[in-house]
């Protein structure tokens, strides 16, 4: 029997159980991950879920889980193999289950959330950092509520395109029952490392709070737990660039000296440690010595030799005049041009206010909040864009864009942006968001042009983040990461743990992947006018999670065209000439 065969037999099985006038106590179906899957969650009654990706590209989807009258005890779920023509195999650490954690969340993020139980830390079968088994499995399932497993599918960078099925088996007391999966691996590879560059940072202190209880942890514990927090973001095509250790009570980095961060951190830098994405590296770092000549100096140096200088930059000021003083920004700045002109100076600000304090000769990187790049209140009103044309004109110049805490209103009683209506609003990372507004900043990114997306902190709560996330008026704002105690996880090892808001950053950063590649096949406006219908305004990224998944998908299918290639039938979007004038 041929591999099509036997799964159109799996297939017809799985249905003939569906669509039976008495379905089981309790259910299971496969969701996508563009559904956050809470207790209330209703049942549905699919069983099969069709995933298409290219060669190196992560994809991701749920299997729910409701308890029925009675509740489901002791739930495992097993996800072996997808096999393909010639019996072609993806299987072992290419296939990723966690067990999805709630976060139990009683002051909502603003506007319209709601609190509850919502999903977010994951838990996992066998951990991606150093492979132990964890206690993802087993679980109970209440009765009356849902539950929900994540799986993952790393397309391996041989894999040969063609059609794979597999299976979820899912197994409680009293239940055996199987999700089929279809996997499309169509014939193109996405790169290792982001072509949109990342500066998501991480105060050390607060990993050696979550890990150690004391926010002061020595030097060698912070190397140890850093690298691997570099290891899992690098994973996730996110770059950490502040996550090195620090001296004591300060800001500045432990750096003994060069020799020593290179053999630490080099490998992360230049692609060759440990990864799932081979060679996945760094797209950026962050100086963090002292503001003197020397030190300056003395690390432009340095990056130059070892080729980091072009990922570098010098962070001289933040949001001026709130976080520095316009006073301090030109000094740090013109301090930096003198004695280490290579060295980019990098700076949250809009270019209005940059030219008004006769700084545009000083700046580099120019990070702008999402608000003030498309707005709907004076004095930013409309998209800004075409205001940064100049200021991009000059040599070396790049835009970057960053989102915060304005998307939801960052003090509680204040009122919230009114552009946060339901079913649009900012891009936001908060726990209580749907899915879509942690996957839509990347295209916004590339609607913009910018070249790179900053975010301020990624372990702000790290130590409380199993039990509450709020900070600055919203649920997540500043944590991306659990800690990954023993004591939690089962294992051995201690490490840093995924959101669910972090795997949806990396879709996001792969949907940019596409969309870039279309760009560069030959068709840009198709690009534009994909992502532009799914985000008009950058105040309107949409909670249909469905619509990013078919913007992806044209994206897919006008690649494959612009290179004379075709997705298989049964995978494709609609068709081309009727997407929306998108052609």
């Amino acid at each position: 029997m041929s591999l099509l065969t036997r799964g159109a037999v799996v297939l017809l099985l799985l249905s003939s159980v569906s669509a039976s006038s008495h379905p089981p106590p309790a259910q299971v179906w496969p969701e996508s991950a563009m559904v956050k899957v809470r207790p209330q969650t209703p049942p549905r009654r699919d069983s099969v879920v069709a995933l298409v990706g290219a060669r190196n590209e992560v994809l991701s989807f749920q299997v729910a889980l409701h308890g029925g009258p009675g509740g489901l005890s002791g739930v495992t779920a097993r996800f072996p193999s997808l096999v393909g023509a010639a019996q072609r195999r993806i299987g072992g650490r290419d296939l990723l289950l966690y067990r999805e954690a709630l976060l139990d969340i009683t002051q909502p993020t603003p506007p319209e959330t709601q609190p509850g139980r919502w999903p977010d830390g994951l838990i996992p079968d066998v951990d991606e950092v150093v492979g132990e088994r964890r206690s993802a499995f087993p679980f109970d399932v209440p009765a009356g509520e849902s539950r929900a497993i994540w799986a993952e599918v790393r397309i391996p960078e041989d894999a040969a395109p063609g059609l794979y099925l597999g299976l979820v088996e899912v197994r409680a007391r009293g239940l055996l029952t199987h999700v089929l999966v279809t996997l499309t691996v169509v014939d193109a590879s996405l790169p290792s490392t982001s072509s949109l560059r990342t500066a998501f940072l991480l105060w050390p202190p607060h990993v050696c709070r979550a890990f150690t209880g004391n926010p002061d942890c020595s030097t060698d514990t912070q190397v140890r737990l850093l690298k691997q927090f570099h290891r899992l973001a690098l994973e996730h095509r996110v770059t950490l660039a502040s996550a090195f250790p620090r001296l004591p009570g300060q800001a500045t980095w432990d750096l003994p000296d060069y020799d020593t961060f290179a053999e630490r951190w080099g490998p992360f830098l230049e692609g060759s440690a440990p990864n799932a994405l081979p060679g996945a590296r760094m797209t950026s770092l962050q100086y963090l010595g002292s503001a003197t000549a020397s030190d300056l100096a003395t690390f432009e140096a340095q990056a130059r030799a070892r080729g980091w200088l072009e990922r570098a930059f010098d962070y001289v000021g933040d949001e001026p005049p709130y976080g520095t003083t316009w006073e301090a920004v030109a000094e740090r700045a013109r301090l930096t041009r003198s004695v280490a002109p290579g060295l980019r100076t990098f700076l949250t600000a809009t270019v209005t206010d940059v030219e008004a304090h006769g700084l545009l000769d000083d700046i580099d990187i120019l990070t702008v909040l999402v608000n003030f790049i498309d707005g709907t209140q004076p004095p930013y009103e409309g998209n800004q864009r075409p205001k940064y044309d100049a200021f991009l004109a000059r040599p070396g110049r790049e835009l970057w864009l960053y989102q915060s805490c304005m998307s939801h209103g960052c003090a509680p009683g204040e009122p919230p942006p009114p552009e946060n209506q339901p079913g649009q609003g900012w891009p936001s990372y908060m726990v209580d968001r749907s899915p879509a507004k942690a996957r839509g900043m990347q295209w916004l990114d590339f609607i913009m042009g910018a070249r790179g997306e900053l975010y301020y902190q990624t372990v702000g709560l790290l130590s409380t983040a199993w039990t509450t996330q709020f900070r600055f008026n919203g649920n997540g704002d500043g944590t991306l990461f659990y800690p990954g105690l023993p004591s939690l996880i089962g294992g051995a090892t201690e490490i840093p743990l995924p959101s669910i808001r972090l795997k949806l950053i990396r879709q996001g950063l792969q949907d940019y992947e596409w969309l870039k590649r279309v760009s560069d096949a030959g068709d840009p406006d198709f690009a534009r006018c994909v992502a532009t219908r799914l985000i008009p305004h950058a105040w309107a990224v949409p909670d249909d999670g469905a619509a990013f998944e078919r913007a992806r998908l044209q994206l897919i299918q006008r690649y494959l065209e612009l290179r004379g290639a075709a997705l298989p039938p049964g995978a494709a979007a609609d068709d081309l000439s009727a997407r929306g004038g998108c052609r």
